[in-house]
């Protein structure tokens, strides 16, 4: 408990007690502070640790829902879609949270040199809420805290991130992490099939071409790939090409039809149905909502503007940072 306090008056000396999404100088840490809790949001999780220092929230998968709090920490094992929403903040007591993301490089380095690289792992889910020790949210603390001094956060972070995925690797829910780097392993295959469908989300899919990359056969990947995202492999790509196109209408200005178009629709009014039903509004409504809430000072998707940027460089892969925002 009293770690948590520090951790939460670490947040809000850097926030400064002001609501919204706060990249940080370590690289994959961002902070984040909300006084009133927002509509329910539809968000691509990447591989990461999210801590809550003060407050509560509801992450749901599949209709599985996941709660955790300050005794608590959300761990994503590989790139899922989930619906999430802070619970009971207020002005008086914010909402106080982080998300580190992880390095899967550093994951294959630490398990290399423990035991548990001989061990055999199963196919767990990807998504998975754990009791936060001592140790854990103390590590998470000191990487906080050094964000007050740009050569402490250049020299030490990359210590501290390695420290705390140690952390997570020898806890109850290491198996989670293990699990994506083990080679001989099928979730190490099923991270195969989703980097696949990331570089491929506008072409029609084809089960047996994906179960290829991943080296499995058809059935197995379904059964497999459900087990660990819990969807198949047609609803993860549905969730790509739609949070793909809400970044492009939010951020480029696409209108619904050429945003569809873009991410491998052929029917305009499918879109529609499936985005409304995703988003709970359809494209237009939505946009002029978000943008609603940028002129309103509310925090929009991290990395997300409501305007395009004249200076960022198009990139043809998917924007899955830009799209998680909280």
């Amino acid at each position: 408990m009293e770690a948590s306090l520090n951790l939460a008056q670490l947040i809000e000396r850097q926030t400064g007690g002001v609501d919204g999404n706060y990249p940080t100088a370590v690289d994959g840490l961002t902070l984040y502070r909300r006084s009133a809790d927002p509509a329910p949001a539809a968000i691509l999780y990447e591989p990461a640790l999210c801590v809550i220092a003060q407050g509560s929230k509801r992450v749901t998968l599949a209709g599985r829902e996941f709660r955790y709090d300050a005794t608590k920490y959300l761990l994503i094992a590989a790139d899922v879609p989930a619906m999430a929403q802070i619970v009971g903040a207020t002005a008086r007591m914010p909402y106080l949270g982080l998300k580190l993301l992880l390095d899967l490089g550093d994951v294959s380095d630490l398990v290399a040199q423990m035991d548990t690289a001989r061990q055999p792992v199963a196919t767990a889910r990807a998504l998975a809420v754990g009791t936060l020790d001592a140790a854990l949210i103390q590590s998470v603390c000191r990487l906080v805290d050094i964000l007050d001094s740009p050569q402490d956060a250049v020299v030490l972070s990359p210590l501290l991130r390695r420290e705390i995925t140690y952390r997570l690797l020898i806890g109850p829910d290491g198996q989670r992490l293990r699990q994506v780097v083990a080679r001989a392993g099928q979730a190490h295959r099923l991270t195969r099939a989703l980097s696949w469908l990331k570089g491929h989300y506008t072409e029609p899919l084809r089960v047996e071409a994906l179960a290829k990359q991943a080296g499995m056969s058809a059935s197995a990947l379904h059964h497999q790939f459900k087990a660990f995202t819990a969807l198949s492999p047609l609803q993860y790509q549905k969730h790509l090409r739609l949070h793909e196109a809400r970044r492009l209408m939010l951020a480029e200005a696409l209108d619904a039809a050429e945003a569809s178009f873009r991410v491998g629709y052929e029917s305009p009014s499918q879109f529609s149905r499936e985005y409304r039903r995703l988003f709970g509004e359809p494209p237009r409504r939505d946009i002029e909502l978000l943008r609603g809430r940028a002129t309103a000072g509310t925090p929009l998707p991290a990395g997300v503007s409501a305007r395009k940027s004249p200076t960022r460089r198009p990139d043809p892969g998917l924007h899955l940072g830009a799209l998680a925002e909280y």
